[in-house]
């Protein structure tokens, strides 16, 4: 879903789609395709021209994916004929089954016609309880796999997507040794990000997510570990949540990012109706102001993956972002 900011510039809205949901294993491609049916449902009750979604491929099926472009195709035609879009694409969790690893802060929370077999083998190496940190190659080979499907899955005047992923790894045990591997790794990511971008004539960028025990958590550890990556092509994901409950001023948090040049490529939120917790609207209002929007992307969290439920939160979450004054893209922003 397209929305205008007041400065004329677009921010997409989608919604993620969660690792597990009753509508099948997204281990495979006809289990993603049948997670599609209930956002088609929910973009149908808004009416609207469009929905974004934001999809998990766990790592098998992403590699898969990234070699055969028929099942790229499929999966293309899939989200078309349910008016999906896609600018966003999930990295993390790293396990094949979804939801089942150790990370200290989580980052969620019938076969159609022409649907592939393509799936994760059940006994594949990357088939892990915990996430894998950004000293393991795989990590790489992961994220740029994710970047060759997103390119495909893009809207023809779609200039760039983004893929999340983990902040780095886990503080503990993190030394000197550990960062001068991870550099070296986004090093590498960055180049075969710009590879990518010339063969495609799209960038696809990388966004970093901070959260509670990792090597990105505050603001200023954000900072201080990704100041030596190409900040043209690696960003920062942001949690809403992660900064409200954990950062003493989001907005400042947030200022302290972009002050150092970091982009945040993606923000994700639950704006969840009657929620008690405010915090995450100061974050929102510092991106969405006068000066923004400061971000392109931004990815609802739905904690029950329901049409009834996702359809209540995106009403929500739209008129939030309305007293911000983003409009749909067809709907002349309003007076500020």
């Amino acid at each position: 879903m397209r929305l205008r900011h007041p400065s004329g510039r677009i921010v997409h809205l989608g919604c993620e789609i969660a690792t597990r949901s009753s509508s099948g294993s997204a281990s495979n491609l006809p289990g993603i395709v049948r997670q599609l049916d209930t956002y088609g449902a929910v973009r149908a009750r808004l009416g609207a021209d469009a929905l974004g979604v934001n999809l998990w491929l766990p790592p098998a099926l992403a590699a898969a994916l990234a070699v055969e472009s028929r099942a790229r195709t499929r999966l293309r035609a899939e989200l078309d004929a349910r008016r999906l879009e896609v600018v966003t694409l999930s990295g993390a969790p790293f396990a094949e089954g979804g939801g089942e690893t150790s990370r200290p802060d989580s980052h969620a929370g019938a076969s159609p016609a022409g649907a592939s077999a393509v799936a994760a083998p059940p006994n594949s190496g990357a088939a892990e309880a915990a996430e894998k940190p950004w000293t393991d190659p795989a990590r790489r080979e992961y994220t740029l796999d994710l970047a060759r499907v997103l390119l495909d899955l893009l809207d023809d005047d779609a200039v760039r997507g983004t893929v999340s992923t983990i902040g780095l790894g886990p503080r503990e045990g993190w030394a000197e040794a550990e960062d001068k591997a991870a550099l070296g790794i986004l090093r590498r990511l960055s180049h075969g990000l710009a590879d990518l971008a010339w063969q495609n004539g799209r960038a696809v960028r990388v966004g970093f997510q901070p959260a509670e025990g990792y090597v990105l958590d505050s603001p200023e550890q954000t900072v201080a570990a990704l100041s030596r990556v190409d900040k043209d092509r690696l960003g920062v994901c942001l949690d809403l949540g992660h900064a409200a409950r954990t950062w003493d001023d989001p907005a400042a948090g947030i200022e302290t990012i972009t002050d150092a040049g970091l982009a945040i490529v993606e923000v994700r939120v639950v704006a969840v109706p009657g929620a008690t917790t405010s915090g995450w609207r100061d974050g929102l209002r510092q991106l969405f102001g006068p000066e923004g929007p400061l971000t392109e992307n931004l990815t609802l969290v739905s904690g029950t993956p329901t049409p009834d439920q996702i359809t209540n939160d995106v009403t929500y979450l739209l008129a939030e972002l309305a007293a911000l004054g983003l409009q749909p893209e067809n709907e002349p922003c309003a007076a500020r």
